[in-house]
């Protein structure tokens, strides 16, 4: 399997504005290479955070317009958590898999196990949007993997260059604390590296190893972009070994009737 030089470097594009309804990203993205003095290489990555892609594409929901199902008003008073907002968190997700005070880890639409559905305050502009004084939540874009895949068309249609694009937002961990960068969105990149069958340091045949190549990305791209008020929410990196291909954020999910935790 082919393999770029051992070195990666990141860089989070400086100019990139407030991201507002319906804003377009693929000019974002190249106002951003502009305002660094960057062009994109072939193989490179684009890493967006997903508060941004949720925001273009109108996904923040005014809590004054949910009213809380039966079902969520229980929940809400089993975990201390918003009623309007445990019914947002019901809306996305097929199943809650585990309820504690403070705590609702779901299985969304899209597959993922994850605390919340992914569903956010912090952020988010409560006056700039429509409803200026309202609260408002931020929802996870409908579907991460295509948006990945439009944009990744849009930037090789303006540049000429083909790239991957990763989308990621912020995921806790079964068995440690502390949250991670991961992929929630992925196009020309592997979600899931297969390296069963490549040969170790003394020849011997690897049999389990399968690599979470698009979270690695993700995790990396996290550091840089920051958690609170840094204001830089895409990274370009360049050098990730391993071939490419389509790729998608689905290769990672864990199959249901595979997971001996749920």
């Amino acid at each position: 399997m082919a393999r770029q030089p051992a070195a990666m470097s990141l860089r989070a594009l400086a100019g990139i504005p407030l991201v507002k309804p319906g804003d377009d990203l693929t000019e974002i993205i190249l106002g951003g290479l502009a305002a660094s003095d960057a062009e994109l290489a072939p193989g490179d990555v684009v890493v967006l955070a997903q508060k941004i892609v949720s925001k273009a594409e109108c996904r923040q929901v005014a809590l004054g317009s949910v009213t809380p199902s039966a079902q969520a008003l229980e929940l809400a008073a089993a975990t201390g958590k918003e009623p309007r907002l445990v019914e947002l968190i019901l809306r996305e997700s097929t199943e809650v898999v585990r309820s504690c005070p403070g705590v609702i880890v779901v299985a969304h639409r899209l597959g993922m196990v994850m605390a919340n559905a992914g569903i956010d305050q912090s952020n988010v502009d409560h006056d700039g949007v429509q409803d200026p004084g309202e609260e408002h939540a931020l929802l996870l874009p409908l579907d991460p993997d295509d948006t990945c895949r439009q944009i990744r068309a849009s930037l090789r249609e303006s540049c000429g260059v083909d790239v991957a694009v990763v989308i990621i937002d912020s995921f806790g961990r079964a068995w440690r604390n502390g949250t991670v960068g991961t992929a929630i969105g992925v196009s020309g990149l592997p979600g899931l590296l297969d390296l069963r069958g490549e040969s170790d340091l003394f020849g011997r045949a690897l049999r389990t190893s399968e690599l979470g190549l698009a979270d690695e990305v993700a995790a990396a791209a996290s550091l840089v972009m920051g958690q609170a008020s840094e204001g830089r929410p895409v990274v370009l990196v360049r050098g990730v070994p391993y071939e490419r291909r389509e790729g998608s954020a689905a290769e990672l999910i864990r199959s249901k009737h595979r997971d001996m935790f749920r």
